[in-house]
């Protein structure tokens, strides 16, 4: 997104930089502790805050409702679209419902404009799905930690694996705003050094794009031998779709990041994505007991597939569990301790951990959308390099 990032209120800091929460703010009396669920339960994201808050109660009621052995009481707030809402309904979840640690947040610009307000609060910020770069890297903040992934690194596995099966030129287009330019430069960068060539480059307006044809005709016209693309939501449906419509399926082979054909995305494009090929750390059909297992929990659970998104939170569940077992109360300098500590996670997307930036390290899979018993899927055709 590109709205500006909110200013933090001077009065929001000094109210929770204090002593006010206590030695282990966010904890009763019972040794219950407080966890802020931060996830857009209203507007365009709300399908995504949904997954998310599945997989976060999934993963409680798999242990209890307990993390760590300890009692948890779950309060969620609603991010809404962006830092206008995003940003003043976290700092309540820490300063009023006094939260001893914050999951969640979709928006890359209401995650950025967090990261000063909780180091200063000294409060922990899990985030489980924003992928802007700069929300950790080398200005990373002790108190904020990412379980979903970074927006340069989702393409990069890609880029070396379609410089060696494309025999020509590829075509580079995206949603202009930062996710998508970090998104197509984390491509570009690992495909131009092994050997690959960029036939064309283009960004379409964010949010404002539905007809897709005079960029189509602009692929076309490159003589591009594939496409690479980033495209979320509604957008990636028309995109997909219309590039079906106009022909290129089936020509011009489809790269993207793995949002293009990820959870209702898929489902509302249906036969359209048939023989896409994207990246991204998770798929319902990862191929491992463990993945099996969950995805039939979940089904059994929710009526519906698991998404990314929804692994990305229950993965931010596991990481607290271990954190807390580990703390020894539920103060943030404490906890933030605890979490460079909490070694390898074992999730339905594969074993990970945190990196010294903060950021998952993990598996990147090439996928590919299928038919499969009358639906689509993204099969995994192997890992990524």
């Amino acid at each position: 997104m590109t709205v500006p990032v909110l200013a933090l209120g001077a009065l929001a800091l000094s109210a929770c930089s204090g002593s006010s929460l206590g030695q282990s703010g966010g904890g009763g009396s019972d040794g219950e502790i407080k966890v802020g669920l931060l996830v857009p339960l209203s507007g365009v994201y709300a399908p995504l805050g949904q997954d998310m808050r599945n997989g976060f109660q999934h993963y409680l009621d798999q242990h209890e409702g307990k993390l760590g052995g300890r009692k948890v009481k779950v309060v969620t707030a609603d991010e809404g679209e962006g830092p206008q809402t995003g940003v003043p309904t976290a700092q309540k979840l820490v300063t009023q419902d006094q939260s001893a640690v914050v999951v969640g947040v979709v928006n890359s610009a209401t995650a950025l404009g967090l990261r000063d307000f909780f180091t200063e609060s000294k409060k922990p910020l899990v985030i489980a799905n924003a992928g802007a770069d700069a929300i950790t890297g080398a200005n990373k903040s002790e108190y904020i930690w990412r379980t979903s992934f970074a927006n340069g690194k989702v393409g990069a596995p890609l880029g070396p694996a379609v410089a060696k099966e494309v025999d020509g030129s590829v075509y580079l287009i995206a949603a202009d705003y930062a996710a998508g330019r970090e998104q197509v430069s984390g491509f570009r960068k690992t495909f131009e050094a092994a050997g690959g060539k960029v036939a064309g480059e283009k960004y379409t307006p964010f949010g404002k794009t539905q007809d897709f044809q005079p960029y189509l005709s602009g692929i076309r016209g490159s003589g591009a031998k594939a496409v690479y693309s980033f495209y979320a939501g509604a957008e990636a449906v028309s995109f997909v779709k219309q590039y079906k419509q106009f022909g290129l399926a089936g020509k011009t082979q489809l790269y993207g990041a793995g949002f293009l054909t990820e959870g209702g995305v898929l489902d509302a494009q249906g036969q359209a994505a048939v023989g896409v090929k994207t990246s991204l750390h998770y798929s319902t059909e990862i191929d491992t007991p463990r993945n099996k297992q969950f995805v039939a929990d979940y089904r059994k659970a929710f009526q519906k597939a698991p998404t990314v998104y929804a692994v990305q939170a229950y993965d931010s569940a596991a990481v607290l569990d271990k954190a807390l077992a580990n703390a020894k109360n539920a103060d943030g300098a404490e906890l933030i301790k605890a979490f460079a500590g909490v070694g390898t996670i074992d999730s339905p997307r594969g074993q990970w951990s945190f990196d010294a930036n903060h950021d998952a390290q993990q598996k990147y899979y090439l996928r590919e959308v299928r038919s499969s018993g009358g639906t689509t899927v993204n099969a995994v055709v192997r890992e990524l390099g």
